[in-house]
């Protein structure tokens, strides 16, 4: 019979309620205050790299929800 191995603990298995809630209202405050960039425009930016067209680094508050 194979002895059963102890299961490794994730970073999944605990939470800390205090720092997702503060994790939460840092998002939340970064999206009020417009500093965040929409997944299209990062989309665009990275998929022009290589082309010999490289697009600028989209600006903070291009965010299209």
């Amino acid at each position: 019979m194979v002895p059963k191995m102890a299961r490794e603990r994730s970073v999944f298995d605990s939470s800390d309620v205090a720092a997702e809630a503060e994790a939460d209202a840092r998002a939340g405050a970064d999206l009020a205050g417009g500093r965040l960039i929409g997944h299209r425009a990062v989309r665009r930016w990275l998929a022009s790299w290589g082309t010999g067209a490289r697009l600028p680094r989209p600006p903070a508050g291009n965010c299209v929800a």
